[in-house]
């Protein structure tokens, strides 16, 4: 299969990167000179210098032959047209970028037809969406749905008082019997991210991911010691369309939401179009600021600003405060080990959002795919097709590699953890935990 990406900023060089180590071949076209040196020396890609715009670059990375196009650059317009430039070279799927308003509404719906797009990417709605999971789910590092939502998986930085902590996977096996409600998918432990066997014991400050039913989250959250109330006071900092899409979803539920923007008109734009939101107008590092927010009355904080540097520091005094649970949206995945020292609870980043709908292009057979900015493993949902070798199978016979596993199994929209007895049948949605290198030999068993 052969991909061009188009822009190698933080989502490019990620999806790129991430699309390179399972194997495809990888074009990337990027305009600034100094970046693409800086990719085609840290990536085993193919750059060109040059823009996704012109016929003669596309030609120069093989759009003739090219199975998908995927412009990420963060123009708009630059992305629409080099998808519009793809489908006239007749590349069967493109994925584009789309972040204005304007273009993403029913006004700009002939325009998105006209690029012939396949899949239109929103980080600000896809952060969004993840920032809310964290909310429903408080003290969890990390959160998917799967299976139509029947099945949950929750990473979670272990404290010294969990109860899970000292455990072996064996003696958490024999507590769940006879049916079990959860499985522990991955451990990240220091630099490493492993995919545990039975005899595998759990330390505190793991970074571990749980499969379970939907019914049995809150079980899983007092084993990990995250058992908390759901916030209802918040505090977003930065008032950008993401803060504004989730203080949208948060005014039904009850919550009491304030927002901190920087710029004057667009404070003043916010509080006249989200009522019963509270919004302040200043710098999110001011302390003064932050005081007036009344910190020590807020359960929640979710920096949410374009700037790093400055969604740390206010993730950081908010800690200080006394807030319980603070959220930092991240474009440099250097900052991820700091966070941890740090105190801040979560991290998120536009960029897993498109590479995950990029993936599941790539792989046209996956109904869903989660990748995780800590750690190498992915989250994929397959379904069980009529003629497929695990239609009728064992998940034990199968043969599938140590570092995969098969954590849960949607059958008739109900959810049950997997185990090596567990049949697989026709219609079955299969959730799969595997390192990037097994992905293929899964849904090659799979298909």
């Amino acid at each position: 299969m052969r991909v061009i990406v188009v822009g190698a900023g933080e989502v490019g060089s990620y999806v790129a990167e991430r699309l390179s180590r399972q194997g495809v071949d990888v074009f990337v076209i990027e305009r600034d000179a100094k970046r693409a040196a800086h990719l085609a020396e840290t990536i085993d890609v193919e750059v060109i210098t040059g823009s996704g715009t012109h016929p003669t670059t596309l030609a120069e990375a093989g759009i003739d032959a090219a199975d998908l196009l995927v412009a990420v650059t963060k123009s708009d317009e630059v992305n629409l047209v080099a998808s519009i430039l793809a489908k006239q070279a007749d590349v069967p799927r493109t994925v584009v970028r789309i972040e204005a308003p304007e273009l993403r509404g029913h006004d700009a719906a002939g325009l998105r037809r006209a690029s012939g797009a396949d899949l239109v990417i929103d980080p600000d709605e896809e952060t969004a969406q993840e920032v809310l999971s964290l909310i429903e789910m408080p003290g969890a590092a990390e959160v998917a749905k799967l299976g139509n939502g029947e099945v949950f998986v929750i990473g979670a930085r272990i404290p010294d008082h969990a109860p899970i902590v000292g455990k072996s996977l064996i003696e958490l096996g024999v507590e769940n019997e006879p049916d079990w409600d959860y499985i522990v998918s991955s451990i990240k432990r220091g630099s490493e991210t492993i995919i545990p066997r039975g005899d595998y014991v759990i330390e505190p400050n793991d970074l571990v991911r749980i499969v379970c039913v939907r019914s049995a989250r809150r079980k899983v959250a007092k084993l990990v010691g995250l058992a908390r109330d759901v916030p209802r006071e918040i505090l977003l900092l930065g008032g950008g369309r993401t803060a504004r899409l989730i203080a949208e979803k948060l005014r039904g539920t009850g919550a009491r939401v304030q927002i901190i923007e920087r710029d004057p008109d667009r404070a003043r734009l916010i509080a006249e179009k989200l009522d019963g939101v509270r919004v302040l107008q200043g710098d999110i590092t001011d302390s003064d600021v932050l005081d007036e927010a009344d910190l020590p009355r807020i359960e929640l904080v979710a920096a949410l600003t374009g700037e790093d540097d400055a969604n740390i520091l206010a993730s950081v005094y908010a800690k200080s405060a006394g807030v319980p649970e603070t959220i930092a949206v991240v474009h440099r995945l250097n900052f991820l080990d700091l966070l941890d020292q740090v105190g801040v609870d979560a991290a998120l980043s536009p960029r897993t959002a498109t590479a995950n709908g990029v993936l599941r292009f790539v792989r046209g057979d996956v109904a869903q795919v989660t990748t995780f900015l800590q750690g190498e493993v992915e989250l994929l949902e397959f379904e069980i097709h009529s003629g497929s070798r695990a239609d009728g199978s064992s998940i034990c016979d199968l043969g599938l590699p140590r570092d995969v596993l098969i954590a849960a199994v949607v059958r008739d929209g109900r959810a049950q953890i997997a185990r090596g007895r567990t049949e697989l049948r026709k219609g079955d949605h299969v959730i799969v935990m595997a390192e990037p290198e097994s992905v293929d030999t899964v849904a090659k068993t799979l298909d």
